[in-house]
C-alpha cells in the first residue's frame, strides 16, 4: 500500500511548530510553475533555500530561461520568510551518464527515475554540506512524476546522509493545478515539456500525431 504523504509532510510541519522551530530546507525545484504552489504551501514553515540543480535540461537557453523565471517569481511572492535561490552545476553530461541505456525509454519509465536520483542525490550533498535541517524537491507535483519512487529516494538518501527528508505528494489538494493557476496570475513561463532532449523528442511526436489524425 502507498504511503499518503501529504500527510507524512503535515505530520512533519505540526512537530516543528509544536517545538517552535523553523527549520532550514534545500528544495530542488526544475522551473518556477512548479515551484509556485509548493513555495505557497510551505513557506511558512521553513526557510526556504531552492536548488536549481537540472543537468537534464541540456539546451542551455531553456536552461536559463527556467532559471530565470524561478529567480522572478522568488522575487515577486510575499512570503513569510525570505527565500533565496542557488544556481547548481550545470553539467548535461551527468545526465546522459545516468540515463545510459534508457535513452528509448517513454516518461515516467527507469530513465526518469534515474533522473529523479540523480537531482535528489545532489540536493541531499549538499543539505549535508551547508547543514541544512530538510531536503526535498517540488518534482512530486507534477501528474507525470512518481511521487511513490520519488520519495522512495529520498528515504534512501535522507539515511545515507544523515539529513531529514521532506516526504511529500505537492500534487495532492489541487497542488498542480494551483500551480497553473499561479503561472497565470504571475504570467510564468511553463514549458510543454520536461526538460531532457527525450521528453521533448517525445512530446514533438505526439503533437505531430495529432496533427496527422
Amino acid at each position: 500500500m502507498n504511503e499518503n504523504y501529504q500527510m507524512k509532510m503535515e505530520a512533519i510541519i505540526e512537530k516543528n511548530q509544536c517545538q517552535g522551530k523553523i527549520p532550514t530546507l534545500l528544495l530542488q525545484a526544475c522551473c518556477a510553475p512548479c515551484s509556485s504552489a509548493v513555495l505557497e504551501r510551505i513557506s511558512e514553515y521553513f526557510f526556504i533555500t531552492i536548488l536549481y540543480y537540472n543537468p537534464n535540461i541540456s539546451d542551455a537557453f531553456e536552461y536559463q530561461k527556467r532559471l530565470q523565471e524561478i529567480k522572478k517569481f522568488v522575487k515577486k511572492i510575499k512570503t513569510k520568510y525570505p527565500i533565496t535561490v542557488l544556481e547548481g552545476r550545470y553539467q548535461p553530461k551527468e545526465f546522459f551518464d545516468a540515463v545510459r541505456g534508457c535513452e528509448s525509454l517513454k516518461e515516467g519509465s527507469e530513465r526518469c527515475f534515474r533522473c529523479y536520483h540523480l537531482r535528489l542525490l545532489e540536493t541531499a550533498r549538499l543539505a549535508f554540506e551547508k547543514s541544512y535541517d530538510y531536503f526535498g524537491t517540488t518534482l512530486s507535483i507534477s501528474p507525470y512524476k512518481n511521487s511513490q519512487v520519488l520519495n522512495e529516494i529520498g528515504k534512501n538518501l535522507e539515511k545515507e546522509y544523515q539529513v531529514s527528508y521532506l516526504y511529500a505528494d505537492f500534487k495532492k489538494k489541487n497542488g498542480y493545478q494551483r500551480s497553473i493557476e499561479l503561472s497565470k496570475e504571475y504570467g510564468l513561463y511553463r514549458q510543454d515539456y520536461c526538460g531532457c532532449i527525450y521528453s521533448k523528442q517525445e512530446r514533438e511526436k505526439s503533437i505531430i500525431e495529432k496533427t496527422e489524425n
